[in-house]
């Protein structure tokens, strides 16, 4: 007599139980399912998407904006009245956020390859919905108070582009073995078409997307200009206490071509260096004067802002993360710095025959010298005794006086104009943001003429855009970075990049079309070698095959003959 035991044998999933286990608290074999995911988890798959999508723009956005993480300290200082690295937090927040949505975006992937249904565990659903709310307020937050900054997600792409293009075709092309399983393994006809569509339109579309991809540095080594000038702003502030006579020996050390100064004028006209409206950030007023740190630094007069310390703040705060690096010799020097006035600087300028231009603020309209504070300035550069062709003048109250007075300052604007306007009125300069200048806009001063300036450049990639398109000077927080770049960090003759973005195609095509074929083998083989040489047990058995790999079960009955009367 046969007796027929079933008899169920598994074989160990360890990866499997924790994929399953982790995305969705599925530990357990009979927790698994290939049944079709449902709309409400698709849904959430859609959310998981969104979420990591944003979040990617998110962390790249704070990636590139490295190069002005002190503008955006200096706009939470000018909020909250409290000096602090406001970049740490949201630097750790978004990668700890980013991080972990996309390790849950990696598990998905693994179930739709597996052919697990999805179902995402409550507590990630929770994590999930918090990462996305915090980076949509975070994205507000930034847009109302910084929304300047977003400008640089297009100029980083004029550095990263070509290579970012790179990287998400060879991302997609991965993507063609899930795609490919999918469409193999699905019996709905109208799925595979859907599937197959998306899929093509978002390959074909990245092998076009390099004829919109523009970058300056795509351009013939000879037509390279030469390397632009750096303009030390507030000096070295990395190296020493912005605004101090150390800061600028400090950047006359990295090779800087000219200084760049915020300038204040004293209760008695004596026109000083310094960029906050009060002295509270970089001096020890609070100590000195304690009744008077919050009022306007304008409102001091010279000899008391003599007595006050403006280099120990830097060694306390280290507000560059720097002061480890300095010697002790340089942090004696920081210690003993005082406020600079401007006379010393250009003093300064004048004897290593070095450019200078500075920012005035007008003191408010109480200060005594609110209408002398023009002739203060004019009289502190003549005392100085530096060459007028070394001055950049930027206020545009009363040029025209000034043009009279001292027809040699070079006169300089800090408004954006057309170079007509700034031919007409005499101008023959131009200081700028780095993001109110187009490529195109760089080239049309340049041939008319106006010797552009572009602040704050402080990172490589920022330099040699601004370089390959061809701009005269930068000013730089960092000119000890700068000073290393001889270079630009890429520079790609136009039949070098078409050359790199069509092998780049080819090849993900060619690579597309080898999954697509080993993915779908068993059926091409079927419609070419026809039905008639394959029975009904031999084609369950041949799609029973292709479902293993995608169950990755294995269940055997054995069949026990007993010989043992009943």
């Amino acid at each position: 007599m046969v007796k027929h035991q079933p008899l169920q044998v598994y074989e160990r999933q360890l990866c499997l139980s924790c994929i399953t286990g982790i995305y969705g608290c599925r530990w357990k074999r009979y927790q698994r399912s290939h049944d079709d995911t449902t709309k409400w988890e698709l849904l959430w798959s859609l959310i998981l998407l969104f979420t990591f999508s944003l979040l990617l723009v998110w962390f790249y956005f704070w990636w590139e904006a490295h190069n002005d993480y002190n503008e955006f300290n200096w706009f939470l200082y000018n909020r909250s009245g409290e000096w602090s690295d406001g970049t740490v937090p949201i630097l750790a927040t978004t990668a700890a956020g980013f991080t972990y949505i996309a390790f849950l975006m990696v598990l998905a992937l693994c179930h739709i390859a597996l052919g697990q249904q999805l179902n995402l565990h409550w507590l990630h659903k929770i994590g999930v919905t918090t990462a996305l709310l915090t980076t949509i307020i975070g994205v507000i937050s930034v847009n109302q108070t910084w929304g300047q900054e977003w400008d640089v997600i297009p100029i980083s792409l004029q550095a990263t582009g070509p290579f970012l293009h790179i990287g998400a075709l060879a991302a997609v092309t991965a993507l063609s073995w899930i795609v490919a399983g999918q469409v193999a393994r699905s019996e709905k006809t109208m799925f595979q078409v859907v599937v197959m569509l998306l899929y093509l339109t978002v390959l074909l579309g990245l092998y076009v997307v390099p004829l919109y991809i523009t970058s300056p540095c795509i351009m013939d080594p000879n037509s390279l200009k030469q390397r632009p000038d750096v303009i030390g702003h507030q000096g070295a502030p990395m190296l020493a206490p912005e605004n101090t006579l150390w800061s600028f020996q400090r950047a006359l050390q990295m090779n800087v071509t000219g200084f760049e100064a915020d300038v204040t004028i004293s209760v008695d006209g004596v026109p000083f260096l310094m960029h906050d409206h009060t002295l509270q950030r970089t001096t020890d007023v609070q100590k000195v004067f304690p009744d008077r740190a919050t009022i306007d630094a304008s409102y001091f007069n010279w000899t008391d802002l003599q007595h006050l310390n403006a280099g120990q703040w830097f060694l306390k705060g280290d507000p560059f993360w720097t002061v480890h690096m300095l010697s002790p010799h340089e942090k004696d020097r920081i210690t003993n710095q005082s406020v600079c006035s401007l006379e010393q600087l250009l003093k300064l300028a004048s004897y290593h025959n070095t450019t200078v231009v500075f920012r005035l603020r007008r003191p408010p309209q109480e200060h005594p010298c609110h209408y002398s504070w023009i002739n203060d300035t004019l009289q502190a550069v003549q005392q100085s005794g530096i060459p007028q062709s070394l001055v950049m003048w930027t206020p545009n109250e009363d040029r025209a006086m000034v043009k009279q007075l001292d027809p040699g300052l070079i006169q300089t604007s800090l408004e954006k104009l057309s170079p007509q306007s700034l031919d007409q009125s005499g101008i023959s300069r131009l200081l700028l943001r780095y993001n109110q200048a187009s490529t195109q806009e760089i080239r049309d001063f340049s041939q008319s003429n106006i010797n552009l300036t572009l602040y704050t450049v402080n990172e490589p990639w920022l330099y040699s855009v601004l370089w390959c398109s061809g701009v005269s000077a930068v000013s730089s927080e960092a000119p000890q970075i700068l000073n290393k770049v001889p270079y630009p960090v890429w520079l790609m003759r136009p039949d070098e990049y078409c050359l790199m973005w069509v092998s780049a195609d080819i090849i993900s095509f060619a690579v597309v079309i080898g999954i697509f074929f080993f993915q779908n083998y068993h059926m091409i083989r079927y419609r070419m070698s026809g039905m008639r040489s394959y029975n009904p047990e031999q084609i369950m058995l041949s799609a029973a095959v292709r479902r293993s790999s995608r169950d990755l079960n294995v269940m055997k009955e054995k069949l026990i003959f007993s010989g043992q009367p009943q």
